[in-house]
């Protein structure tokens, strides 16, 4: 475990992790995980079971590392937030892209989690397979927690096969409600549909190309779709990438 003069702590592994969050609690310090304790050690990919579509890594995976290696077996993991961020990240903050509109949030792709509580304990639920109701859904309840209630320390994943084949679509329209309405009240099963202030959709259809070509014409019949570049997905992505973290409230005390 590495620990620089500004008590920076990178633990390597899930031992090395429970220690520095044990005695930070002993001693009565204050440890934010993610500015004081950093998973960038824990990065390897421990499982891979192709026949299962399951994977498990430690928190400090990044997402376009994993990517490359369910690559090479024709799988991957259907999320697509902004940036590169880490596995962790993308539980704790809750992260996801365009690809939530079919395969859900974090909270929908993972099967199980290994945590480190503030004190050390070491508590895992879930498991490594995509039917399993062991323990209690922790993943569930620390997916969004910014870190505040355990170190997300291993992850058991979802996984897809990989589309052979994709069409980006972008409908220009007045009435961007409208054309919603009438493409979920359709046929159509896009992978991703983002609205585009002002006046655009964006869709994304995956899977077999006749089956891709087919719903790119239905949805330029239906709403006056045209074929577009796939770069539509990185401007979708940019309002995310300019709002994490950010929460807007009007603070007001009960009456």
């Amino acid at each position: 475990m590495s620990q620089s003069a500004s008590e920076l702590v990178r633990p390597t592994t899930l031992a090395e992790a429970a220690t520095a969050l044990a005695e930070a609690t002993a001693a009565g310090r204050r440890i934010r995980i993610g500015e004081d304790l950093r998973t960038d050690g824990l990065d390897r990919i421990l499982e891979h079971e192709a026949g299962d579509l399951t994977c498990t890594v430690e928190a400090g995976v990044r997402l376009s590392r994993l990517r490359e290696a369910l690559a090479e077996h024709g799988q991957r993991l259907s999320l697509d937030p902004p940036g590169d961020p880490t596995i962790g990240a993308c539980l704790a903050a809750n992260l996801s892209g365009p690809l939530r509109h079919r395969f859900g949030a974090p909270r929908d792709l993972v099967l199980g989690v290994t945590l480190v509580l503030a004190d050390g304990t070491v508590a895992s639920a879930g498991g490594k397979v995509v039917k399993n109701v062991a323990g209690y859904d922790l993943g569930k309840l620390v997916i969004g927690s910014r870190g505040t209630l355990a170190l997300i320390a291993r992850v058991s994943l979802r996984l897809h096969p990989t589309p052979p084949a994709s069409t980006t679509v972008v409908v220009e329209t007045d009435d961007t409600a409208a054309a919603v309405g009438r493409i979920l009240a359709s046929q159509l099963q896009p992978s991703a549909l983002d609205v585009l202030h002002p006046g655009r959709l964006a869709l994304l259809f995956e899977g077999r190309e006749q089956a891709v070509a087919a719903q790119s014409d239905t949805a330029r019949e239906l709403v006056g779709a045209r074929v577009a570049d796939a770069a539509v997905w990185a401007e979708a992505r940019e309002p995310q990438a300019r709002a994490r973290g950010v929460a807007r409230f009007a603070p007001r005390h009960p009456v």
